[in-house]
């Protein structure tokens, strides 16, 4: 009950922010529009270094923000797959860690799975399907968040220099994944009109 009502809180801002936005003229500068756009995501920062090369294109467009979380996200997620199948034999990670590091590799080819079936979505919106197709993306966005949630459930207290480093990368990438995923709940709250 409390989540539920935390997320209506949520939805609710994000649906006056898109009110404010568009009664605003265009913002001064590149910088700003991606600050605008990030400033509904958890890990800002992140956000905004990753995607202001969007700017000039996305400028205030709600779905055009989508679809440069979406793409980072799924840059940074294929570079850890590589690091995660690189790694799997160094003998730091052959005792205690092959199970979870096998499983984490698994994890990680689902939420590439997911994210580009997301992406191609972002990339067809349509008026009569809008509110399907976001519900469809929000669902693989998260499903992508859980894989790699579960991936970090095996390495909780990391022993090593190669398990942290891992540790590390992972948790990273699932903050684009959070992020993305504030790009695409802020689309769906502000609706049809701002998908053009």
């Amino acid at each position: 009950m409390l989540m539920e009502n935390a997320n209506i809180v949520y939805l609710t801002f994000l649906g006056l922010l898109c009110l404010l936005k568009s009664g605003q003229s265009a913002p001064n500068s590149a910088r700003n529009y991606v600050k605008d756009a990030c400033s509904v995501t958890r890990y800002r920062a992140l956000c905004i270094n990753t995607l202001a090369p969007f700017s000039s294109f996305a400028k205030t467009s709600p779905s055009k923000w989508a679809r440069a979380g979406v793409s980072v996200t799924i840059g940074e997620t294929k570079n850890v797959a590589k690091f995660l199948q690189k790694v799997k034999n160094y003998r730091e990670m052959r005792g205690r860690y092959k199970v979870p590091l096998s499983d984490c590799i698994e994890c990680f080819q689902n939420a590439i799975d997911q994210l580009h079936r997301s992406l191609g979505v972002l990339r067809k919106l349509s008026a009569r399907n809008f509110y399907t197709q976001m519900g469809d993306v929000t669902t693989w966005l998260s499903a992508a968040l859980t894989d790699q949630d579960t991936c970090l459930d095996g390495f909780e207290n990391p022993r090593g220099k190669l398990a942290k480093m891992l540790r590390n990368r992972v948790l990273r990438s699932s903050y684009f994944t959070s992020n993305a995923l504030a790009l695409v709940n802020k689309l769906a709250t502000c609706g049809l009109q701002s998908f053009n």
